[in-house]
């Protein structure tokens, strides 16, 4: 029988904009040193450690937990473009779970540069060099890549569906109205529906805004895993566990399809999401809190679908009846999201279980989803891989 994987404590720092935080070792042992307060452990209790991050040298997860301990501990670190925090987590529950050990810290940490996001190494293949032929295929745009990708697939949903770019807006608002009650927010001002629309556009074909776009951000954030066994030992916290998870990469389709939506992982989100289900035992209305991947407002909606938390096309009803936030039928990202929160790209799948982690504890404060018990992560990185993780309180 598998064993359960307990999350003992989590922890971060507030997101920032490059050039205004702590370097990444400073962040990334702080968030460490926060999430063994909150499992109250030592950190020679950790018998293995994950660690993620997109944009450093190798070996950096060894240099930001040495400044925590020096104990010979297994360190693998770990890239999976912006899935890399949650592909961290799925490494360390599968050591739990296997039981090859009892304690084990997920760690991811992102210090960025600031404007677009670019690749490094130009003087080998690209691991993207399909991806980027075909989106210049179907989106032959002047604009930055990543806003043609996610700005791409939102216009072709646009035009399948008959919608119009004011609902990636209200999603945009929603973010900040959520954001505003997240002390650990990088933006907590709330902005309107109209005030999004009014924004610079950055993708004039798409009616992509400016607000409609996550920023470069640094941070941090980690959480323990643990057996139950070694909880019950240790009289550590057990209200909250993983009760299933899904990482999917992608298939034929990707590329097959000539589809911006399935270039950008919805296909992937699908396949995670029924994987979980099928795990769990639930379908997509037993959950009652939601963080997921809105690096652009339209990956957003693109996840509502992919999730099944709506049908099909039926994103635009699902924003506007409100079934997205406090009061619906599901609160989605209650964060804040990557919109508002941040996205250090290492940190994001970290910090979404922080805050699930939090919200099922009944920890969330001002921003607490009622009575909940089940919540879904949804990470997604382009290149690519999907993290679906399903948490559950117990009992």
């Amino acid at each position: 029988m598998k064993d359960k994987a307990y999350v003992a404590g989590v922890g971060m720092v507030p997101f920032g904009k490059p050039g205004t935080t702590e370097s990444y070792d400073v962040m990334a042992a702080t968030a460490v040193r926060k999430a063994l307060a909150s499992a109250g452990l030592d950190y020679s209790a950790v018998q293995q450690a994950f660690v993620g991050y997109v944009y450093g040298d190798s070996t950096s997860g060894q240099r930001a937990l040495y400044g925590v301990g020096m104990t010979g501990i297994p360190i693998a670190n770990v890239n999976n473009n912006c899935s890399t925090g949650s592909t961290a987590l799925f490494l360390a529950r599968q050591v739990i779970e296997g039981s090859m050990a009892d304690c084990v810290l997920a760690l991811g940490f992102e210090q960025m540069q600031p404007g677009a996001l670019t690749e490094h190494w130009t003087d080998r293949p690209s691991p993207f060099a399909d991806f980027d032929k075909l989106c210049s295929e179907i989106n032959p745009y002047q604009v930055p890549l990543a806003v043609r990708y996610f700005g791409g697939a939102g216009k072709e949903y646009m035009e399948k569906f008959g919608v119009k770019p004011n609902i990636f807006a209200k999603v945009r608002a929603k973010a900040s109205r959520h954001a505003a009650s997240n002390p650990v927010a990088l933006f907590r001002k709330v902005v309107s529906e109209e005030e999004v629309m009014a924004a610079p556009l950055i993708f004039p074909e798409a009616g992509m805004t400016r607000l409609m776009a996550c920023p470069p951000t640094c941070g941090a954030a980690a959480a323990i895993l643990v057996s139950h066994g070694f909880a019950e030992k240790m009289n550590l916290d057990r209200r909250v566990f993983i009760v299933a998870q899904s990482m999917t990469t992608d298939r034929p389709g990707t590329f097959d399809k000539r589809s911006m939506m399935a270039l950008v992982g919805a296909d992937m989100t699908r396949e995670a999401a029924d994987q979980v289900y099928e795990k769990a035992g639930v379908g997509p209305e037993d959950i009652d809190v939601a963080e997921l991947h809105d690096c652009f407002a339209q990956n957003e909606v693109l996840t509502y679908e992919g999730l099944r938390l709506c049908e099909e096309g039926g994103a635009d009803k699902f924003v506007t009846s409100g079934d997205n936030t406090y009061g619906g039928r599901i609160v989605t990202n209650p964060s804040g999201g990557l919109l508002s929160k941040g996205h250090p790209l290492g940190a994001t799948g970290l910090a979404q279980c922080a805050e699930l982690v939090e919200q099922l504890r009944g920890e969330a404060g001002v921003r607490q989803v009622p009575n909940a018990r089940l919540g879904l992560q949804h990470n997604l990185g382009l290149g690519g891989a999907c993290v679906i993780t399903l948490y559950q309180r117990a009992a």
